[in-house]
């Protein structure tokens, strides 16, 4: 029976949903299962399989790794979205990204390099570029 209640709790990891919310502001490197939803700022990095939002208002400068992401604040940096990239009216979008698909709103800021393919690989740190 504990084995069953631990193995519902992992399966259920990716459909929980993290928040920072507005008024925070967080520095460092956060990796997570879960989804996330960011309305407030995060100083750093960013790794999930999951959904991230970064709602209105909202702000990422520094990297995110994620499955799908929707967009409807600000983000500086590099972006790497395996699945969809999805920016909303009010987005404001600023590096390098590279993403499987993207959809655009009208009135979405869009300045940044994009790479689109199906079969993207992880953003490389700057250490790895520099080894390689």
């Amino acid at each position: 029976m504990f084995s069953e209640t631990k193995k519902n709790k992992t399966s259920t990891n990716q459909n929980e949903q993290n928040r920072i919310a507005a008024g925070t502001l967080i520095t460092g490197e956060i990796s997570g299962k879960g989804c996330f939803r960011i309305e407030g700022t995060l100083e750093g990095s960013l790794k999930t399989p999951g959904k991230v939002v970064i709602s209105e208002g909202g702000l990422i400068n520094g990297s995110l790794e994620c499955e799908n992401a929707d967009i409807e604040g600000s983000f500086k940096g590099k972006l790497f979205v395996k699945g969809t990239l999805s920016l909303r009216a009010q987005a404001n979008i600023e590096g390098e990204v590279i993403a499987a698909k993207l959809a655009v709103e009208p009135g979405a800021v869009f300045n940044a390099t994009c790479e689109m393919n199906a079969g993207v690989k992880p953003l490389k740190k700057e250490n790895e570029k520099r080894s390689a």
